[in-house]
Protein backbone atom coordinates (compact mmCIF):
# COMPACT_ATOMS: atom_id res chain seq x y z
CA UNK A 1 0.00 0.00 0.00
CA UNK A 2 1.96 2.96 -1.77
CA UNK A 3 -0.48 4.86 -2.46
CA UNK A 4 -2.15 7.74 -0.47
CA UNK A 5 -5.39 7.14 -2.43
CA UNK A 6 -5.72 3.30 -0.95
CA UNK A 7 -4.53 4.42 2.22
CA UNK A 8 -7.86 6.80 2.27
CA UNK A 9 -9.88 4.63 1.26
CA UNK A 10 -8.83 1.37 3.56
CA UNK A 11 -9.39 4.16 6.58
CA UNK A 12 -13.10 4.74 5.27
CA UNK A 13 -13.63 0.88 4.71
CA UNK A 14 -12.51 0.87 8.75
CA UNK A 15 -14.33 3.62 10.02
CA UNK A 16 -17.79 2.13 7.80
CA UNK A 17 -16.69 -1.27 9.47
CA UNK A 18 -16.93 0.48 12.56
CA UNK A 19 -20.12 2.19 11.95
CA UNK A 20 -21.51 -1.17 10.51
CA UNK A 21 -20.26 -2.84 14.53
CA UNK A 22 -22.06 0.09 15.88
CA UNK A 23 -25.45 -0.28 14.34
CA UNK A 24 -25.59 -4.06 14.73
CA UNK A 25 -24.84 -3.86 18.04
CA UNK A 26 -27.32 -0.74 19.05
CA UNK A 27 -30.23 -2.86 16.48
CA UNK A 28 -29.27 -6.20 18.74
CA UNK A 29 -29.70 -4.16 21.98
CA UNK A 30 -32.42 -2.15 21.31
CA UNK A 31 -30.83 1.17 21.38
CA UNK A 32 -32.13 4.07 18.53
CA UNK A 33 -29.42 5.13 17.15
CA UNK A 34 -30.56 7.93 14.82
CA UNK A 35 -33.23 6.02 13.31
CA UNK A 36 -30.98 3.46 12.05
CA UNK A 37 -31.44 -0.14 12.41
CA UNK A 38 -29.72 -3.41 10.59
CA UNK A 39 -31.54 -4.72 7.77
CA UNK A 40 -30.79 -8.29 8.34
CA UNK A 41 -29.09 -9.10 11.84
CA UNK A 42 -27.66 -12.74 11.10
CA UNK A 43 -26.49 -11.05 7.58
CA UNK A 44 -25.15 -8.30 9.00
CA UNK A 45 -22.89 -10.71 11.65
CA UNK A 46 -21.70 -12.75 8.57
CA UNK A 47 -20.90 -9.46 6.20
CA UNK A 48 -19.08 -8.08 9.43
CA UNK A 49 -16.70 -11.17 9.38
CA UNK A 50 -16.32 -11.47 5.19
CA UNK A 51 -14.97 -7.80 5.52
CA UNK A 52 -12.55 -8.35 7.90
CA UNK A 53 -11.25 -11.00 5.54
CA UNK A 54 -11.65 -8.47 2.30
CA UNK A 55 -9.65 -5.66 4.35
CA UNK A 56 -6.56 -8.55 4.95
CA UNK A 57 -6.72 -9.04 0.94
CA UNK A 58 -7.18 -5.21 0.21
CA UNK A 59 -4.20 -4.31 2.47
CA UNK A 60 -2.21 -7.19 0.65
CA UNK A 61 -3.50 -5.47 -2.74
CA UNK A 62 -5.38 -8.62 -4.04
CA UNK A 63 -7.97 -8.03 -6.41
CA UNK A 64 -10.27 -10.95 -5.33
CA UNK A 65 -10.70 -9.30 -1.68
CA UNK A 66 -12.09 -6.14 -3.57
CA UNK A 67 -14.35 -8.03 -5.82
CA UNK A 68 -16.04 -9.97 -2.62
CA UNK A 69 -16.42 -6.95 -0.85
CA UNK A 70 -17.98 -5.14 -3.24
CA UNK A 71 -19.86 -8.95 -4.22
CA UNK A 72 -21.00 -8.98 -0.51
CA UNK A 73 -22.00 -4.98 -0.26
CA UNK A 74 -23.83 -5.06 -3.47
CA UNK A 75 -25.75 -7.73 -1.92
CA UNK A 76 -26.61 -6.29 1.27
CA UNK A 77 -27.02 -2.73 0.59
CA UNK A 78 -27.80 -2.89 -3.11
CA UNK A 79 -30.54 -4.33 -2.44
CA UNK A 80 -32.16 -1.75 -0.56
CA UNK A 81 -30.72 1.20 -2.38
CA UNK A 82 -32.06 0.08 -5.28
CA UNK A 83 -35.91 -0.49 -3.08
CA UNK A 84 -35.50 2.94 -1.92
CA UNK A 85 -34.70 4.78 -5.13
CA UNK A 86 -37.57 3.15 -6.67
CA UNK A 87 -39.92 4.45 -4.28
CA UNK A 88 -38.17 8.01 -4.74
CA UNK A 89 -38.82 7.69 -8.37
CA UNK A 90 -42.55 6.71 -7.58
CA UNK A 91 -42.76 10.14 -5.84
CA UNK A 92 -43.74 9.01 -2.86
CA UNK A 93 -41.69 10.74 0.23
CA UNK A 94 -39.09 8.49 2.20
CA UNK A 95 -39.52 8.90 6.05
CA UNK A 96 -36.41 10.31 7.92
CA UNK A 97 -34.99 6.59 8.99
CA UNK A 98 -35.41 5.45 5.20
CA UNK A 99 -33.53 8.25 3.60
CA UNK A 100 -30.99 7.97 5.85
CA UNK A 101 -30.76 4.39 5.59
CA UNK A 102 -30.74 5.17 1.69
CA UNK A 103 -27.89 7.41 2.19
CA UNK A 104 -25.46 4.82 4.33
CA UNK A 105 -26.74 2.10 1.66
CA UNK A 106 -25.35 4.92 -1.19
CA UNK A 107 -22.14 5.02 0.82
CA UNK A 108 -22.26 1.07 1.30
CA UNK A 109 -21.78 0.89 -2.37
CA UNK A 110 -19.21 3.73 -3.38
CA UNK A 111 -16.92 2.67 -1.24
CA UNK A 112 -16.31 -0.69 -3.23
CA UNK A 113 -16.56 0.31 -6.18
CA UNK A 114 -14.10 3.17 -4.85
CA UNK A 115 -11.60 0.47 -3.93
CA UNK A 116 -11.70 -1.71 -6.80
CA UNK A 117 -11.48 1.28 -8.93
CA UNK A 118 -8.30 2.13 -7.00
CA UNK A 119 -6.71 -1.52 -7.15
CA UNK A 120 -7.54 -1.98 -11.27
CA UNK A 121 -5.94 1.09 -11.40
CA UNK A 122 -2.43 0.15 -9.91
CA UNK A 123 -1.88 -2.88 -10.99
CA UNK A 124 -0.06 -1.70 -14.03
CA UNK A 125 2.61 -0.19 -11.12
CA UNK A 126 2.76 -3.99 -9.42
CA UNK A 127 3.70 -5.81 -12.29
CA UNK A 128 6.13 -3.15 -13.57
CA UNK A 129 7.46 -1.72 -10.08
CA UNK A 130 10.05 1.13 -10.01
CA UNK A 131 12.61 0.70 -7.46
CA UNK A 132 15.09 3.06 -7.23
CA UNK A 133 17.77 0.85 -4.97
CA UNK A 134 18.23 -1.80 -8.35
CA UNK A 135 16.97 -0.02 -11.24
CA UNK A 136 20.61 1.66 -11.92
CA UNK A 137 22.14 -1.45 -12.06
CA UNK A 138 19.98 -3.66 -13.67
CA UNK A 139 18.28 -0.83 -16.42
CA UNK A 140 21.91 1.14 -17.14
CA UNK A 141 23.07 -0.19 -20.60
CA UNK A 142 25.33 1.72 -20.84
CA UNK A 143 27.78 0.27 -18.83
CA UNK A 144 27.74 -2.70 -19.78
CA UNK A 145 30.86 -4.33 -21.01
CA UNK A 146 30.91 -5.11 -24.37
CA UNK A 147 32.07 -8.91 -24.35
CA UNK A 148 33.93 -10.89 -27.12
CA UNK A 149 34.19 -14.72 -27.86
CA UNK A 150 36.58 -15.66 -24.95
CA UNK A 151 34.79 -13.58 -22.53
CA UNK A 152 33.01 -15.43 -19.61
CA UNK A 153 29.34 -16.11 -20.93
CA UNK A 154 27.65 -16.50 -17.23
CA UNK A 155 24.78 -14.21 -16.57
CA UNK A 156 25.52 -12.65 -13.19
CA UNK A 157 22.60 -10.21 -13.57
CA UNK A 158 19.15 -12.71 -12.45
CA UNK A 159 16.31 -11.31 -11.37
Amino acid sequence: MRNFSTWILVMFMVMFWIFRIIIAVTTEFGIDFAGITAQNMNLEVILLFVVLLCLILIVKRKIVGALIYLLAYGMYFGVDLYNNIMVMIAGTTLPLGATLSAFISLVGMIIPIAILFDLLADKNRKAHPVDKKTDWFYKNEQFDRKLDDRADKNNYRTL
